[in-house]
């Protein structure tokens, strides 16, 4: 399977980081092009390598992870997701100000699924700051959680399934009405919640 990373801020570097230690091929690709991500990719390895958002977003499973305001025009222009799986890590806040983003009540999840016609979204890798994301998985004798939800329960038992080759152990949360909301930043109670499971 390629991954498509559609961003290359904290949270994309850090997933890109995660996937090339496991040698998994990932396409990450920004709004300023290729070219500007060539010191990134030289320093991740040979599985992971620049592209348009084009080409990262052609691949079999793709993370978003995009300024909270610059999200529509990174998504914009892009054909239909064809039933593929993408991975919402958004949060609808941004620095300097952190002012949480007015959504009239829906989880940020649920926003960011009417920008992606025909994707079965999961949310993901969201809840953690980008030094424990791209930390070692392995804590304190357990294995780091990464919380995740969607609609689609086939979508979400295939970003389980890449949560665990990464080396987290991955708690499913259910619907996006239901455990978006748990792990939305700000609002829920989970974000930042640096939870290990031991056993």
């Amino acid at each position: 399977m390629r991954i498509g990373i559609i961003g290359a801020g904290n949270i994309g570097r850090a997933f890109a980081g995660i996937l090339a230690r496991k040698g998994i091929a990932a396409v990450i690709a920004n709004s300023r092009g290729p070219e500007s991500l060539g010191g990134l990719v030289a320093e991740l390895g040979p599985s992971i390598r620049a592209g348009t958002k084009e080409e990262a977003a052609a691949q079999d499973m793709v993370l978003v992870a995009v300024n909270w305001s610059k999200l529509p025009g990174a998504l914009a222009g892009l054909p239909d997701w064809g039933g593929r799986v993408v991975i919402d890590a958004n949060n609808p806040i941004e620095a300097p100000l952190f002012r949480p983003a007015d959504l009239n009540g829906r989880a940020s999840s649920e926003v960011v699924a009417g920008m992606l016609p025909g994707a079965r979204l999961v949310k993901a890798f969201n809840h953690l700051p980008p030094p424990l994301l791209d930390g070692d998985p392995a804590a304190e004798g357990g294995r780091r959680v990464l919380f995740l939800s969607g609609d689609d329960a086939r979508a979400r038992a295939e970003v389980a399934a890449l949560i665990d080759r990464l080396g987290f152990f991955p708690i499913d949360l259910g619907t996006l009405a239901a455990g978006a909301r748990l792990a939305q930043f700000p609002g829920g109670p989970l974000p930042a919640l640096n939870l290990v499971r031991f056993g």
